[in-house]
């Protein structure tokens, strides 16, 4: 049901737009707003003059929806009241063991550890580190920023080059890096994946086809700070713990990872089978939830 607040002697819609039809009066203009308060199944989820940002909102009408089927399941009171209750500690309990017996997932297998631990050893490995320089292309505010790329292309391309100088890197880094590296040749030193920002860690270190290779990286590298040409001179491949040793952790994390997509799920189901007004939630009506 949706809660609509119109204006007293709001004027009769005669006009596909709420106005008398005419597109010279205005009338249409006078028409009175219409607001509809966010509600679960009738149940409004904000007091009047109650102001909640987006992310309060969303989170108060996925809990009234938990509450509303612990009332359905006979394991909460039914609630009399107009607007959603805050929810006390022995409520909130009660909704957590419901969702322990509502909302399965299946325990990982070992194989399916294993196949984790494959495809993410570089994850797993520890102690190690690379030893880089770059030439930075810095997109900054006002910038041309194909432009910019197609300078930052042309110098890999030239650095790509078998007959390329070994000092011309560095020459280029002073000439042209947004980086104060570029008086130093662009050298980074030894940088760890915690020294990186992602993007440069994903390619330095997470990537199964570059990240034990040394020399030119054969692409630029899009970072936040814009455009890198990355040299990789030294690589310390660090300690790779064996999969008995991490099997334990890579189950619970497996298990973490199916307990959320089964909760989403299960969530997703409760709002395609209510009655929501006012929000945007992600619905499915499906009675599925595995």
């Amino acid at each position: 049901m949706n809660h609509e607040t119109l204006t007293d002697n709001a004027p009769e819609a005669s006009g596909s737009n709420g106005s008398c039809g005419s597109g010279t009066c205005g009338c249409g203009s006078a028409a009175a707003a219409v607001t509809v308060t966010p509600a679960i199944n009738g149940i409004a989820l904000v007091a009047p003059g109650e102001n909640l940002s987006t992310e309060d909102l969303h989170e108060r009408a996925y809990a009234e929806l938990l509450r509303q089927e612990a009332v359905r399941l006979g394991l909460l009171p039914r609630f009399t009241g107009l607007t959603a209750p805050d929810l006390n500690a022995d409520e909130q309990a009660v909704i957590d063991r419901m969702l322990e017996v509502e909302v399965t997932s299946p325990q990982p297998t070992p194989e399916e550890a294993q196949r984790y631990y494959d495809a993410h050893q570089a994850q797993f490995t520890g102690g190690q580190a690379r030893r880089v320089r770059h030439i930075l292309f810095a997109v900054t505010p006002g910038v041309n920023v194909p432009a910019l790329a197609q300078r930052a292309e042309a110098a890999l391309l030239e650095l790509s080059h078998k007959s390329v100088a070994p000092e011309r890197f560095a020459q280029m880094a002073a000439e042209l890096s947004n980086c104060p590296t570029g008086a130093q040749g662009g050298d980074l030193g030894w940088l760890t994946p915690q020294d990186c920002v992602p993007e440069l860690a994903k390619e330095l270190f997470f990537l199964a086809e570059s990240s034990q290779s040394t020399g030119l990286r054969p692409r630029l590298v899009h970072t936040r700070f814009g455009f890198h040409i990355v040299d990789v001179l030294e690589v310390n491949p660090g300690h790779l713990p064996t999969f008995e040793a991490l099997q334990t952790q890579i189950a619970s994390r497996l298990q973490w990872q199916s307990r959320a997509t089964a909760l989403g799920q299960y969530m997703r189901r409760l709002v395609g089978l209510a009655q929501v007004d006012g929000i945007d939630l992600d619905g499915d009506a499906s009675p599925l939830v595995q």
